[in-house]
């Protein structure tokens, strides 16, 4: 390829046409949109299109001379490879909070000159970090200019598609209920207004639901709560008259997209307006006027869907059932044709998985791309066979399968390692080490209220002890049938705050893994409740949680060092297998019920 004429390197031109012509030194384009997304519509992939890094996280800088590329380790691998020939420097960190975008810029833009950057996708915490780091240096921020406009003659559009209502009995609060509870925090925080951007947050209060944005069923929209009433800001024809109907008889108004900003800097002097620093962008803080009282603190929706329902979490545990079913007549059926000496490929496993969830009851779709990882390709954690580039399954080697659903009763997400043909002793220990770490967290009890990171250690404290670690989080948050990754919740080396408090209902995953480039990756994770300890007798220090395991699949035993489990380990294992085969099995027949009771025999 010459590398002159590549797509990449012709657009990177035109950028660096668009800051000469702005008198600008440097653009930033984080993966962001104006809600803040981690999963974007195709208008706002543009540092995807300028750099062509694929990943679903990631920011990039450009200059004059220099490009670079800012991600962490779930990607490097991925990023070397797709950035190879553009003239873009992979810049590794250890976290995708990282900020080290900001102090390169600081180091490669001279004093008093400017970055430009959207100020309409960045976010509000992390526009007063760029802004800090920046002004040490003495270079300008402008955040007033979107380039990419200038420079990406076929940008998508604004995605069209129709909203819809989540209905009971799987919408088990009510629209009304949801913004009382919302109105009531407002009032708890002495705010006359209340405006919320991030889509997952809108969704929930709304009780609707979209397919604005890949895997996660929302839409874009904006709202703006008051004592009484409601706007939402939404996208023209994307409600369906009964829809509106029904929103209007709550109190919601309809209103055009593109006039949120205008509501906010029409918002009446001596009004206090209530927003969320991290869910909200930079470009509509600054249009609330000066008479306006704001008032910074996490979207009262944030706290109060991470906290499912009792009726809530008894659909996900229907949800779990229908889903492990649905991984049974995979792994059968993908079993049956390795044996038989068919060719499959990393792309079999994602066409008849998707297949087999597309049975089941209340599917919608999946709620990430799967990653199908064999060998080598399992040490890539966010790896995606593509048509062009993905691997046949044959051979002595581990398959790592990281896949879930969007179903109307909630939202799966599970990853399972498999051994093909003789996994070696390394694999074998690494996969053993990994399971340690898995259950030694899935077992702990912990006071109610405790950070999230700080329960980070329990997965990692098997792994460390044999000098292996991940880059990535131990356990996300995961929304009610809405998105994959949902906060507040994490357990992670995240500085925590008050917000990631442990608390009854939350659901998150638990996720360690080692990762041997060029090698194989293991990961083993399953999704946990978090549910009232049961002490007896009652302790004295206050309340405690444990964790109910709502996944329900195998964990392949054959890839384990039986020599490196404890008797109560073993115990654990046994017991979470027997409750497998006795929920999953009413659910299953022939070849795929015979397959779930050899996986789940006790050790």
């Amino acid at each position: 390829m010459d590398t002159r004429t590549s797509p990449i390197r012709l657009r990177l031109a035109r950028v660096r046409e668009a800051l000469a012509r702005h008198g600008a030194a440097a653009l930033l384009v984080p993966s962001s949109d104006p809600h803040l997304s981690e999963y974007l519509p195709e208008r706002w992939q543009g540092r995807e299109w300028l750099s062509g890094f694929t990943g679903s996280m990631g920011t990039l800088a450009v200059t004059a001379t220099e490009a670079a590329l800012f991600a962490d380790s779930r990607y490097w691998v991925q990023a070397a490879a797709e950035l190879e020939g553009s003239g873009i420097e992979l810049q590794k960190i250890p976290t995708g909070s990282s900020a080290l975008y900001a102090e390169w810029l600081a180091s490669h833009v001279k004093p008093g000159e400017t970055v430009v950057v959207d100020g309409a996708v960045l976010g509000l915490a992390a526009a007063k970090t760029l802004r800090e780091t920046l002004d040490k240096a003495g270079v300008r921020l402008r955040t007033d200019v979107d380039l990419l406009a200038e420079a990406w003659p076929d940008r998508p559009a604004l995605p069209a598609a129709p909203v819809y209502e989540h209905r009971a009995p799987h919408a088990a609060v009510t629209r009304a209920d949801k913004l009382a509870q919302v109105r009531a925090a407002m009032r708890a925080h002495g705010a006359t207004h209340h405006f919320v951007s991030t889509v997952d947050d809108v969704a929930w209060i709304t009780n609707l639901r979209g397919a604005d944005v890949a895997y996660n069923p929302v839409f874009l929209a904006h709202l703006l709560v008051d004592a009484e009433r409601a706007t939402l800001f939404v996208g023209a024809g994307k409600v369906p008259a009964d829809v509106a109907a029904a929103l209007a008889a709550d109190g919601i108004a309809l209103a055009p997209y593109e006039r949120a900003a205008d509501a906010l800097a029409a918002l009446p002097p001596g009004s206090t307006l209530l927003v969320d620093p991290k869910r909200v962008t930079l470009a509509f803080r600054e249009r609330v006027p000066e008479g306006v009282k704001v008032v910074e603190a996490i979207n009262p929706s944030t706290l109060a869907k991470s906290r499912k329902t009792d009726a809530e979490a008894a659909f996900v545990r229907e949800t779990m059932a229908l889903d492990g079913a649905a991984m049974c007549r995979f792994y059968a059926r993908f079993e049956a044709a390795l044996e038989r000496g068919e060719r499959l490929t990393e792309l079999t496993v994602d066409e008849w998985l998707t297949a087999e969830r597309a049975k089941q009851p209340g599917f919608v779709g999946p709620s990430f791309p799967t990653i199908a990882g064999f060998a080598a390709n399992g040490a890539m954690p966010h790896y995606r066979a593509t048509p062009a580039s993905h691997a046949v399954i044959e051979g002595d080697s581990l398959l790592l399968i990281d896949s879930g659903g969007q179903y109307l009763g909630g939202t799966t997400d599970i990853t399972r390692v498999w051994p093909v043909g003789t996994p070696s002793a390394a694999m074998r220990r690494d996969y053993t080490l990994v399971l340690k770490g898995t259950l030694a967290l899935s077992r702990a009890r912990f006071p109610r209220g405790i950070p999230g990171p700080a329960l980070d250690a329990l997965a990692r404290a098997p792994l460390w002890a044999a000098g292996l670690d991940f880059g990535h989080g131990t356990g996300h948050g995961v929304g009610y049938f809405l998105n994959v990754h949902e906060g507040p919740q994490s357990i992670s080396r995240a500085v925590p705050d008050a917000t990631m408090a442990m608390e009854p209902g939350m659901i998150t995953s638990i996720e360690p893994g080692v990762y041997r480039p060029g090698r194989w990756g293991v990961r083993i994770e399953n999704l946990v409740l978090n549910v009232p300890a049961r002490l007896d007798p009652p302790e004295e220090f206050g309340e405690f949680l444990e964790f109910e395991t709502l996944t329900l699949c195998p964990i392949d035993t054959r890839c384990i060092d039986r020599s490196l489990l404890t008797i109560d380990e073993i115990d654990w294992l046994d017991r979470y297998h027997a409750t497998v085969r006795e929920r999953l099995a009413p659910l299953l027949d022939g070849d795929a019920l015979a397959w779930l009771e050899a996986r789940t025999q006790p050790l």
